[in-house]
């Protein structure tokens, strides 16, 4: 245990160390890295969703159409750039700097290889790290939490309503997925001891704590997809009712910023989720066994890209995939079920690790854990079941309230009903005649055309 603590004390001595020069070497890296992955993201969606529906995808810029993204981002820049009248031009032209620029600030705490100083860069050894901080992730936090200022004031600067219902929608879903992605990095910090992320990857050199910690790791995924607006839960910028959302005022090189802040996040998240759950830069576990060199010098940097790029194929599979939900479905799951559980399972995490401190043996503390879980899911089960007999006896006995009617246009806008309202049938308009078909065939109607055969047997 005191090794284990011991290999997860904070050691920052490796930063703050590197000459001017190598800094802005390191600035420009990171940069580059995202704005790099961004554009091969962009293809790689394309050719993957291309690949699920069978079509051929983009196969015309550059070899394999990989310059795809940049011929887009190229058009996007020559387009002509509008400005409505009703919008207001400082906040409207501001909104798309504040969503991207926030997005490529986390990769200054981001780890692409180990913190003490293996790497040699025009002679001088240095860490594979721009830099680091002892509150590392929330670093990360704040930074994102800035990002989404960008969408909400692109939608009320717009001076439309469906770009400010998207820019709404957007900080009601950011504020619904951070409490439980902060609760899914609680417990990452409980077994690291640490907010700082080269450390935090250093406590993982035996176990990643995707294996330590599932239900973080599943619910931080979840909250990821919802912090990126990506489908299906890509409501703040949905088309079938709100056109296109926060960005619909938009066009050239504004919209590109947005678009650049979306695929920029997605690098962002899945470089956290590589960095608090896949071991970061550490080599996977059988090459990692075999080969003593794999977490050494520049290697480190590859294991790294491929995980990210493993988790941004998640994403394209994701909207391959699955079809957007709706957004009670959005606010129910990010309430009802992830929050409950992140703080469930962050008390069950607390338990442990307070029970290990304490030198109790593992069984008595997987009897202990799954005793306390087994009795309240027991509990759970007979609320259920009482509940529901309850319900059934009152609509057995006739006793069961008849929904409450409302109604839709009360307050001049079109609301849905809410649980246990039920809205006013709209009457059906009547059907129209069916017009008389007069051809080749005949009249529509058989006895007309019984008479018509009569007549002409007359004549």
């Amino acid at each position: 245990m005191s090794a284990s603590l011991a290999a997860t004390t904070e050691n920052l001595s490796f930063f703050g160390n590197d000459t001017w020069w190598l800094i802005v070497i390191k600035a420009v890296f990171c940069f580059a890295f995202a704005m790099l992955t961004v554009l091969f993201s962009i293809v790689w969606e394309r050719k993957v969703v291309a690949w699920m529906q069978l079509r051929i995808g983009p196969n015309r810029h550059g070899p394999w159409g990989m310059l795809q993204s940049l011929a887009d981002g190229i058009k996007l820049m020559l387009k002509e750039d509008l400005t409505v009248k009703r919008a207001d031009k400082v906040v409207f032209i501001l909104a798309p700097v504040i969503a991207a620029i926030p997005a490529f600030m986390s990769f200054a705490v981001i780890p692409f290889g180990p913190a003490d100083n293996e790497v040699s860069i025009f002679g001088q050894r240095t860490a594979l790290q721009l830099t680091d901080l002892p509150i590392g992730i929330l670093f990360i936090l704040a930074t994102a939490s800035v990002g989404i200022y960008g969408i909400v004031l692109a939608g009320w600067s717009s001076g439309s309503t469906y770009p400010l219902l998207g820019g709404l929608r957007a900080s009601a879903q950011m504020i619904s997925y951070e409490i439980a992605m902060g609760l899914s990095f609680a417990a990452v910090f409980l077994y690291s001891g640490s907010m700082s992320t080269s450390t935090i990857v250093a406590a993982q050199h035996d176990r990643w704590y995707v294996i330590l910690l599932p239900v973080s790791f599943l619910v931080y995924i979840f909250t990821m997809i919802g912090e990126t607006n990506r489908a299906p839960f890509d409501m703040p910028e949905s088309e079938g009712d709100l056109v296109g959302g926060f960005n619909t005022e938009y066009s050239s090189i504004k919209f590109a910023l947005f678009m650049l802040a979306e695929y920029v996040n997605m690098v962002t998240v899945s470089a956290v989720a590589t960095t608090l759950f896949l071991g970061g830069w550490r080599a996977p576990w059988p090459v990692s066994t075999f080969w003593e060199g794999a977490n050494h010098g520049w290697w480190p940097m590859l294991w790294f890209v491929i995980k990210v790029q493993l988790l941004l194929f998640f994403f394209i599979w994701l909207r391959g995939t699955l079809p957007r939900v709706r957004y009670d479905q959005l606010m129910k799951l990010g309430w009802k079920v992830l929050i409950p559980v992140s703080m469930v399972w962050l008390m069950l995490v607390a338990a442990v690790r307070a029970m290990r401190n304490e030198n109790y043996d593992f069984t008595r503390i997987v009897l202990y854990i799954g005793g306390a879980v087994l009795a309240l899911l027991l509990i759970s089960l007979l609320v259920d079941l009482f509940r529901d007999g309850e319900q059934k006896r009152r609509a057995e006995g006739g006793a069961l309230a008849p929904p409450e009617r409302f109604d839709p246009m009360a307050g001049g806008y079109p609301v849905p009903p809410l649980p246990g309202q039920e809205a006013e049938r709209v009457p059906r308009r009547p059907s129209r005649a069916q017009p008389q078909l007069v051809g080749a065939a005949g009249p529509s109607d058989p006895d007309a055309a019984q008479t018509e055969k009569k007549e002409d047997g007359d004549a």
